[in-house]
């Protein structure tokens, strides 16, 4: 299993942190995690194009989760020139009629997608792609989950849960990856110390998690209950087990000197797992060297 971090940052616009997008690689499978703004254009850099992805999982329906959502399901369509299987994927309700929104007849791209099937120009690079006319229509599959739900493919699988965020408005859902002998998770967006997402990631190598912004300056406990902190995610680092702890989602109020490494240093004193501070395009080391300690 091989883990790129394609986008570390949050709704605000950064050249340097795109948003939440996370690539793995198991197998035979390429499978994306959320699909934020900018998540594509790093998904790109890492030599990886859209028809190479096979699965998709999104976590909630913010759009700095799944703004690059249609962007993937229609390059990969129209890039795949119909010779490669349906793009699955799997997320919360509405995620289906969202989709049709995009997709269908009368969606939003419904006059693009005409275009490209009928015009006789856009036949013709169609077939050059080696595509055979008549051409389809998009068709992702997907499959609405709930927490709890458990989907295995070829030599992998997904675990469902809940996280701790702006629920009943969307739902909202954390994933655990398990392969052979290594294991993930990504909690979504999830604040304070969410005991599912303390469950679902029990004994994880890694487990990417929200670290919005610095303890102690949440504007309101409700706040901190969806967006957490970096006291609260080391809680759930050190509570869960895991071997390793990747923090995204960062406010550029953190992402600072001085306030880096005061929160590394802070987390480290309740969790003594590793502890990476995460950027844009970065690989995670699935199982981390073991940590020595000076007492």
């Amino acid at each position: 299993m091989k883990i790129t971090l394609l986008g570390t940052g949050t709704p605000t616009p950064s050249l340097k942190r795109q948003s939440s997008g996370y690539l793995i690689e198991v197998g035979d499978d390429l499978i994306v995690m959320d699909h934020g703004p900018g998540a594509h254009h790093r998904l790109l850099e890492t030599g990886r194009r859209a028809v190479n992805v096979t699965h998709v999982f999104l976590s909630h329906l913010h759009y700095d989760h799944c703004m690059d959502y249609p962007r993937l399901v229609l390059q990969r369509w129209d890039m795949g020139a119909d010779r490669i299987a349906d793009l699955k994927v799997y997320g919360p309700p509405p995620l289906k009629r969202m989709t049709e929104q995009l997709f269908a007849e009368d969606g939003v791209f419904g006059p693009d997608i005409e275009a490209r099937v009928k015009h006789q120009g856009s036949i013709d690079v169609f077939e050059a792609r080696g595509g055979v006319a008549p051409r389809k229509r998009p068709s992702p599959q997907v499959t609405e989950v709930r927490p709890g739900d458990v989907i295995e493919e070829n030599g992998w699988k997904v675990t469902v849960g809940e996280a701790s965020h702006v629920q009943p408005y969307l739902e909202c859902y954390a994933y655990r990856l398990d392969a052979a002998e290594v294991s993930m998770c990504y909690s979504g967006d999830s604040g304070a110390v969410c005991r599912d997402i303390v469950k679902l990631a029990h004994g994880c190598d890694v487990l990417i998690h929200m670290n919005h912004f610095l303890s102690g300056t949440e504007p309101t406990q409700i706040y901190r209950a969806v967006c957490g902190n970096h006291i609260d995610t080391a809680e759930v680092a050190r509570q869960a087990k895991v071997k390793t702890l990747v923090l995204t989602h960062m406010l550029e109020q953190i992402d600072q000197p001085g306030i880096r490494e005061r929160i590394i240093e802070e987390i480290t004193e309740i969790f003594d797992g590793n502890v990476i501070w995460g950027e844009d395009l970065m690989v995670i080391p699935i199982k981390g060297p073991a940590l020595h300690r000076m007492e």
